[in-house]
């Protein structure tokens, strides 16, 4: 086929040799007659020369026809044929090369059965005409023979290609979601191009754990305790139910969707048991246990798909309303699921990604973290403009850089949480709120060199906070300074992945100066270092007895003592952290994955603590966090998943100083620790 420019050369010379031969078609394509061919003077011998001369026409412009498009998708075939005519082709113009030379081949074979006509008709002078053959059998409804690529060809109704299924005697489960359902978008369910997707997940948690608990400033669960710190029991337990329905339509097995409606509550039920008073509720009546549930809307938006931009299914799209978005590949920034707009799509073959969005956070529900629907809006705005690219520096490894703007305005609120604790200003220093606005520049890497796995992330937090609560009255506010960097690489050894992490969050060692450095995060969700297997990203710390700061955040690595990580404000005057750790995730079975995770953990600088404590000599050591998980599928899939795994945080100096308060209770007095048990089910459909 790489030879077609040569026949295209050699049929121009040939037409031109053979003009008479055109301007006569027309005799050969009537029904000839005996007479006819006789009153034309043409010979058996000159018939033999036309039909050879017509039918290398017809093979030459047959197979340049196949040739110009295959060019179109052809790239080296295409230069082949730019250098033979010395021009450059478009895709549209070598399709109408192919659409006229397939004409001209259409031509020559009805110039070939003219010519067959007129042999069949010519005799031998005194002999009886030849028999016509038996006529053919006509058949209007029949399906034409297969045509050449580009040609025209007849169009067939035939039944849609989900459809010819069930005349097959497939059967349908619709509690089957691998094989045809139409709930899981395999069918459609209006017309040809609307389909729906219905998807379940249940969330099953028992997790008991030793937590440090603060005493109560009214009263206390045992007479005489008068510590900042009392008994450390915990019991958790929840269950989590989240539906999702898609409204989706489009041809979606070959491109992304022209629109789609998405629908998500949850419900969630928790339970929660302490030693202590005013742990549950800021009312001490309230007990030591709490039982609560809550409805919440987790996604919500629809999803318009704006155009395409090439071939290859490149587009742009927006979608509006609740939605979950990451900002990086781990969570390290924000990781959530807000109303916001969102501009998005691909280049290049999906080379390159973006994003251009703006979101507005929810309220969270106090005891189970989901939005809140039915409190005010905060005032609280983020804009994230990312750039993937996928493939850079090396094959394999796809690069990420970011901006990120929050711009927080509840300075002046006094916003009190469902259980009745004020998180809104952080009751640190003067209790006095601030606005900031801060800006995140970063970059994020995800992938392989080789067979080293990588992954990277790194920010520059800087802008303002209105207000510095630690520093002195009248305070002018503070410019934010803070720095972040995380790294996990690891390494693949047949059924074992041994994997290191390390992690740096600047801390703040001035907390009453002009400049806050401490690095904080907008919702922090991190898949790092043992996620929440560890028991330092699981738990959160109580750092101030009675109330309600934290020294780390449920589900987060930054100690930014804050009062909440879903309805508080970010804190950059903290202590930073440095984390380094060991891992690896060992495959039992392709059913049975056993994880471990060493990690140790100290503060950057101790100075905020120190002065929020009074307290002087706090050393830096956070401690060893040691961690170990079971994983279980019993279907090889993510359908059925559980889960058990247990942490212990063995205290460093810093820890210990800040737990071990004067009085009959030290919470590490004989050499105790911290642990965390997980027992965990996870059913999706």
């Amino acid at each position: 086929m790489l030879t077609a420019p040569p026949h295209a050369a050699a049929r121009h010379r040939q037409s031109r040799r053979c003009r008479w031969l055109l301007a006569a078609a027309w005799l050969f394509l009537q029904p000839a007659s005996g007479a006819l061919a006789e009153a034309t003077g043409v010979g058996a011998k000159d018939l033999a020369s036309y039909r050879k001369t017509a039918e290398a026409l017809y093979k030459a412009t047959s197979a340049d026809a196949g040739i110009f498009a295959e060019a179109v998708h052809n790239a080296e075939l295409r230069r082949r044929i730019e250098g033979i005519f010395k021009r450059k082709f478009s895709d549209d113009q070598l399709r109408q090369l192919s659409r006229q030379t397939r004409a001209e081949a259409e031509y020559w074979r009805r110039y070939l059965q003219g010519l067959a006509q007129v042999e069949a008709q010519r005799r031998i002078p005194g002999k009886p005409p030849a028999r016509q053959a038996a006529p053919p059998v006509e058949n209007p409804g029949a399906v034409l023979p297969p045509q050449p690529v580009g040609g025209t060809g007849d169009v067939i109704p035939l039944p849609d290609r989900w459809r010819i299924l069930d005349t097959l005697g497939r059967p349908e489960n619709i509690f089957d979601p691998y094989n045809t359902n139409t709930l899981k978008g395999d069918k459609p369910i209006i017309g040809n191009n609307w389909f729906i997707n219905l998807s379940a997940v249940v969330d099953s948690l028992y997790e008991p754990s030793r937590v440090p608990l603060a005493v109560a400033p009214q009263a206390s669960a045992r007479a005489g305790s008068n510590n900042t710190f009392g008994r450390y029991g915990r019991v958790f337990a929840s269950e989590t139910d989240l539906l999702s329905v898609s409204l989706i339509e489009g041809d979606t097995a070959f491109k992304p969707p022209d629109f789609e409606l998405r629908f998500a509550p949850a419900f969630s039920y928790n339970h929660l048991a302490v030693g202590e008073l005013r742990v549950v509720n800021a009312n001490p009546q309230k007990g030591e246990v709490r039982n609560e549930n809550f409805l919440g809307l987790q996604e919500g938006f629809v999803d318009y798909h704006l155009h395409d931009v090439s071939e290859y299914y490149d587009f742009d799209a927006l979608r509006v309303g609740i939605q979950p978005f990451s900002t990086d590949f781990r969570g390290f920034l924000f990781q959530d699921q807000e109303p916001g707009i969102r501009l998005y799509g691909n280049r290049d073959d999906n080379r390159w990604q973006y994003n251009v969005a703006y979101f507005r956070r929810l309220e969270k529900d106090t005891d189970s973290g989901l939005n809140d629907l039915g409190r005010q809006w905060r005032r609280d705005d983020i804009i994230v403009l990312n750039l993937y690219r996928q493939d850079f520096p090396v094959p394999g490894f796809t690069s990420q850089v970011i901006y990120t703007h929050e711009d927080n305005g509840e300075g002046r609120e006094r916003y009190y949480d469902k259980d009745g604790f004020l998180v809104r200003p952080l009751q640190i220093g003067d209790v006095q709120g601030y606005d900031y606005y801060v800006n995140y520049l970063g970059y994020n890497g995800d992938g392989h060199f080789g067979r080293l796995n990588l992954t990277l992330s790194g920010y520059w937090a800087f802008g303002d906070q209105t207000h510095n609560p630690l520093g002195p009255p009248g305070n002018h506010g503070a410019n934010i300074n803070a720095f972040f960097a995380a790294a996990e690489p690891s390494v693949d050894l047949d059924y074992f992945r041994l994997r290191l992490s390390g992690l740096f969050a600047s801390g703040d060692s001035n907390p009453q100066g002009s400049h806050a450095t401490g690095f904080d995060a907008i919702f922090e969700n991190p898949q790092f270092a043992g996620a929440d297997t560890s028991y330092w990203i699981r738990q959160s710390l109580p750092f101030i007895g009675g109330g309600q700061v934290g020294l780390n955040t449920e589900n987060g690595i930054l100690p930014d003592l804050r009062s909440s990580k879903g309805e508080g404000q970010s804190n950059f005057i903290n202590p930073g952290l440095v984390l380094g750790g060991v891992g690896g995730d060992l495959d039992i079975l392709p059913e049975l994955r056993l994880s471990g995770n060493a990690n140790y953990l100290r503060f950057v600088t101790t100075h905020p603590l120190e002065f929020l404590r009074h307290q002087a000599g706090i050393g830096d050591s956070i401690g060893y966090d040691l961690s170990v998980a079971l994983t279980y599928r019993p279907l090889d899939t993510q359908n059925i998943v559980f889960r058990l795994s247990g942490a212990v945080l063995l205290p460093g100096q810093g820890l210990k100083a800040i737990y071990n308060t004067a009085g009959a209770t030290k919470l590490f007095g004989s050499g105790n620790f911290l642990y965390n048990l997980s027992l965990n089910m996870i059913l999706t459909y």
